[in-house]
């Protein structure tokens, strides 16, 4: 494994896309304290401007081969995150991936099987776990101040996406290219969010709609009911067609009814747990007495800048993760469940089967209308291909 200094960590970024490009000028910004960005990777755009302060490549396998660098961060389209994760990792980089850590659950695991050494730090970009709002949420749930949770609905429909952005690459909105719409690109933090505040359920049925707003061939709208072997429930909403949106999460809790919306926390919050006044009132319509908490928390959090901070210390000083990657599987099976509960019209059990999963995938690229777009996805996690398309 590549050795860094006390002071500085020597991080290549593989895909200039968007995301990419922003977390590049974030480091030379200097927004990331004892990160140099050392290597840059793109096969699509021109990387010219970033000569003056980094190594330009073309081949993800030539940066991570060359001893320019410590770590990787991969921008790429979703499939590669497997293939450059395991490659630079069986080489003996850190890595930090843009979510979701892969596809589908057998690539997840077998990018997860591939992080045999404890030195190497692995960790994926879910910047949303720096916001204070659901940090605290997390405290309160987790030291038992709410009590037993018995329901969840989270409306996430500020996801809005127009025509114009699902035709900006050939990947986009591709079983192919992308392997889902919404669940895969935009809802990994929320699944994300979802798993690391409640776990995961135990049964998945969902509703999705396949190119309902847009010209598109996956999903742009989904609604999925979540059920837990505790007996708490769950409605999951999301959708890339509906403005203005909504990102609200409610939580009723044997202690009240928790709100995050807005950046803000509501607890309306029972005098005694409602399963306790139930048994004990004498009145047969009577509620609990209660009072409103507003909690008074920062808007956001680090977010983006926040895990590259977090990614620099852990491999520098051995901090704790904020989002290990082995954690990423979580989400994607959540959102590969919701999928394979649509396609089939069943609810599904977890944990998924990732094969069966994976199965079905394989049959929507291969009946694709658009698989003429996507010609430089890998196949399989095992195909190193040298090119990808930006994120």
């Amino acid at each position: 494994m590549n050795t860094t200094s006390a002071k500085t960590l020597r991080l290549g970024i593989i895909g200039l896309g968007n995301m990419g490009s922003a977390h590049a000028r974030s480091i030379l910004d200097g927004k990331v304290p004892r990160v140099q960005l050392a290597a840059v990777c793109d096969n699509v755009l021109d990387l010219s401007g970033y000569a003056k302060d980094a190594k330009i490549f073309t081949s993800s396998e030539e940066l991570i081969r060359s001893g320019e660098v410590d770590a990787v961060l991969i921008c790429t389209p979703h499939y590669f995150h497997t293939t450059i994760g395991i490659d630079a990792l069986q080489n003996g980089l850190h890595v930090l991936t843009e979510k979701p850590i892969s596809v589908h659950k057998a690539d997840a695991q077998r990018l997860i099987d591939a992080h045999t050494n404890p030195k190497q730090v692995f960790a994926a970009m879910f910047n949303q776990r720096t916001d204070p709002h659901y940090i605290k949420v997390r405290n309160l749930i987790q030291s038992g101040e709410l009590g037993e949770i018995r329901r969840i609905n989270w409306i996430i429909t500020n996801w809005f996406r127009t025509h114009a952005y699902y035709n900006s690459g050939g990947w986009r909105a591709t079983w192919g290219g992308e392997g889902g719409g919404v669940l895969l690109n935009q809802c990994p933090h929320n699944l994300d969010l979802f798993q690391w505040l409640f776990g995961l359920p135990a049964r998945v049925r969902a509703t999705c709609s396949f190119g309902r707003y847009h010209d598109i061939e996956v999903e742009d709208d989904v609604t999925a009911v979540l059920e837990y072997d505790d007996g708490k429930t769950g409605v999951f909403i999301t959708s890339t067609g509906e403005a203005p949106g909504t990102n609200r999460l409610e939580i009723t809790a044997e202690r009240g009814r928790v709100v995050i919306e807005d950046g803000a926390i509501r607890w309306q919050r029972n005098e005694m747990p409602m399963g306790e006044f139930s048994r004990t009132t004498a009145g047969s319509c009577s509620t609990p007495k209660k009072w409103t908490i507003e909690i008074a928390v920062s808007r956001s959090g680090e977010q983006h800048v926040g895990i590259l901070k977090n990614f620099a210390t852990a491999v520098l000083d051995g901090t704790p993760l904020i989002a290990p990657a082995e954690e990423g599987i979580r989400s994607v099976e959540l959102g590969n469940a919701m999928l394979m509960s649509a396609f089939t019209g069943e609810t599904i059990s977890l944990p998924l089967d990732g094969a069966a999963f994976e199965a079905l995938l394989k049959e929507k690229i291969a009946n694709s209308r658009f698989k003429n777009k996507v010609a430089t996805a890998p196949k399989a996690a095992g195909d190193f291909g040298s090119s990808f398309n930006v994120a």
